[in-house]
């Protein structure tokens, strides 16, 4: 004898006679369309897994290669090395020209800055940004402003040996900290303060003024220059216009003097290639600011 389906009150639809909790489960079943998509991504799993990798095998520190026996990284390094081969005349091309030179020569010239912005990409934008733009602490490369010089070749000695990095050929300067080390004290660094402000065309106090300018001469010309203008045998940063490496507001300024700055940059010989320092200079010369 057969019972006929209960049929829920509220949705009209037939229950299963299954109730937990005084909740009664609806027989609402998947439709066809889903269950067959489902299967076939089940089917199309398992044929994956007989062609291609699939399940680690920790015991055996390998895993199941499947019947293709493919590997991606096998492939990749395959590409790296067509890749490198595609190159190779380029690169020797770029390592044995004069870099003054690349620019007069435009297919040469198109694969360093190719070049260049791929190794940027991967080595420096951490630091200066995308496109070089940079932020506080690490200088833009897109304006005209170079603690070090903008010219090709100092471009890439800066590079090659960094700034205060690991080479003997390195750029070094260091600025004291005048409020740690007690050279200054505090009310004569805030008059500096002022005087540096001042230095830029804003509004500063003029009796501070007035106290710091002796103060100026005797602990700062001698690197930022009498005009202040900056050194760069020094990497001495130009104070009279309106870039500032680590922010140019009183108190940014107040702890630059206080407690100094001096950024470090890697030194990338022998971590990049000849070649590819060489593009590097050519990329970051075109970004804006080459001189």
């Amino acid at each position: 004898m057969s019972t006929r389906p209960e049929i829920d009150d509220h949705s009209g639809t037939e229950t299963t006679g299954h109730t937990w909790d005084g909740i009664k489960e609806l027989n609402t079943p998947l439709p066809r369309w889903w269950m067959t998509i489902w299967l076939a991504t089940i089917v199309i799993s398992v044929i994956y897994m007989v062609f291609m990798p699939s399940w680690p095998l920790p015991w055996a520190d390998t895993y199941v290669k499947g019947i293709r026996n493919y590997s991606e990284r096998a492939t990749f390094e395959a590409d790296m090395v067509k890749l490198a081969a595609s190159r190779g005349p380029d690169e020797l091309r770029l390592a044995n020209t004069a870099l003054v030179d690349v620019e007069n020569d435009p297919e040469l010239l198109n694969f360093a800055m190719a070049a260049g912005k791929s190794a940027f990409g991967d080595n420096c934008a951490t630091c200066h940004g995308s496109g070089g733009v940079g932020t506080i602490g690490y200088p833009a490369l897109v304006d005209d402003v170079w603690l070090w010089g903008g010219s090709l070749e100092d471009i890439k000695h800066t590079i090659t040996h960094g700034i205060r990095g690991a080479s003997d050929d390195t750029r070094f300067s260091e600025m004291p900290a005048f409020g740690r080390d007690e050279v200054l004290t505090k009310d004569e660094i805030n008059d500096l303060v002022e005087y540096v402000v001042s230095l830029s065309g804003r509004d500063a106090d003029a009796a501070a003024i007035g106290r710091a300018t002796v103060l100026f001469e005797d602990n700062c010309s001698f690197c930022h220059g009498e005009t202040a203008q900056g050194m760069r045998e020094l990497g001495a940063p130009n104070l009279t216009d309106a870039e500032w490496l680590f922010g140019g507001d009183r108190a940014a300024i107040a702890e630059t003097i206080t407690n100094s700055r001096n950024g470090v940059m890697p030194t990338w010989q022998g971590r990049l290639e000849p070649w590819a320092i060489d593009a590097l200079s050519v990329y970051v010369h075109s970004l804006g600011g080459g001189e």
